[in-house]
C-alpha cells in the first residue's frame, strides 16, 4: 500500500526555483521526503518518525 502524503513542506530558505527538498507527513504516520523538482510524480523516501529523528540529530552533530 503506497501512503497518502499531504502538506508537503520546504524551508523558508530556499531556492524559489524548486530546487529544494520537501518533507511530508503521510498517512501512516511516516515521513516523506522528496526532490521539489520531481513533484507528484518523482520517487519518495520514506522514513519512521524515529528514523528521522535519528538522521536530523546526526546531521547536527556536525
Amino acid at each position: 500500500m503506497t501512503a497518502q502524503y499531504s502538506s508537503w513542506r520546504k524551508s523558508h530558505h530556499s531556492d524559489p526555483n524548486d530546487h529544494c527538498v520537501e518533507l511530508a507527513l503521510s498517512s501512516r504516520g511516516t515521513i516523506g521526503v522528496r526532490d521539489s523538482k520531481a513533484g507528484d510524480t518523482g520517487p519518495i523516501l520514506e522514513f519512521s518518525c524515529s528514523d528521522w529523528a535519528a538522521f536530523v540529530h546526526a546531521l547536527r552533530q556536525d
